[in-house]
């Protein structure tokens, strides 16, 4: 999520050439511009995978919800390096972020889920629905989601991952209906999550975990309902990874 600094009121007693000096470049405002846009293309992907799910085209479904992951995973990056809410004091890319991300990492997943996984009769899929996208709310509007040093507190509403979980091991019902409940619960529970691009420690070793984890999630959706051996083992090293990251930061403490 774009992180971006309130610039202060500008005060009665400055003057008009202060002000004029203080003026964003042409070429700042489109570059700034040019970053919520590629912030609002999330909307884009998050309509075609939509439209993916209703028509039961899951290998696009994922297709596009990737691409909205990898716009997500970027956008900070250069809101940060522009300084988008400097040049543009009005329009508060962080809303736009959230929203993009509540759709493709939430409610989309959970529609996904609801519709084309196993969680047993009527109305159990819509009731697992809601428990996701309300649980959710209590990331999205948690003030303490991020730790200083840029690691989730609780979990993070990362349905997008737990559908692609539970689609590529085709988890039974049981399965399913009780990792969503132990999931929606763990959002409240102060256990620390790797940001596989922000958090400091063990940089290298989480970004090549991410890619293996993402390579093996989309290789097992290309051959689905296949389960090579190999693609396992890359899936389950590279998510494991993630879990044993986090589970150090809570017991060690703040990264320094």
């Amino acid at each position: 999520m774009p992180e971006q600094t309130t610039t202060a009121t500008q005060t009665r007693n400055e003057a008009p050439a202060s002000s004029a000096t203080n003026k964003p470049s042409i070429g700042r405002l489109m570059a700034a511009w040019g970053v919520h846009v590629f912030t609002m293309s999330g909307l884009v992907w998050a309509t075609l995978a939509l439209f993916a799910i209703l028509d039961n085209n899951i290998p696009m479904m994922w297709l596009w919800l990737v691409i909205a992951l990898i716009v997500d995973g970027v956008d900070g990056t250069l809101a940060r390096k522009v300084g988008v809410r400097e040049v543009i004091p009005w329009f508060d890319g962080s809303v736009v972020d959230n929203l993009v991300d509540y759709l493709t990492w939430t409610f989309l997943p959970a529609l996904f889920m609801a519709l084309h996984l196993p969680f047993g009769p009527q109305p159990m899929p819509v009731v697992m629905m809601i428990v996701i996208i309300v649980s959710s709310l209590f990331c999205y509007a948690n003030d303490g989601e991020k730790s200083n040093d840029n690691y989730f507190v609780g979990f993070p509403a990362a349905w997008n991952c737990v559908a692609i979980v539970m689609y590529v091991l085709q988890t039974p019902a049981w399965v399913n209906i009780a990792a969503t409940i132990f999931l929606a619960i763990m959002t409240l529970v102060p256990l620390h999550y790797t940001h596989p691009a922000r958090v400091k420690r063990f940089q290298v070793p989480n970004i090549i975990a991410a890619a293996a984890w993402i390579v093996a999630c989309a290789y097992l959706v290309l051959v689905y309902p296949a389960q090579p051996l190999w693609t396992l083992v890359l899936f389950w090293v590279g998510g494991g990874w993630f879990m044993i990251a986090g589970f150090i930061r809570t017991a060690t403490g703040e990264d320094k």
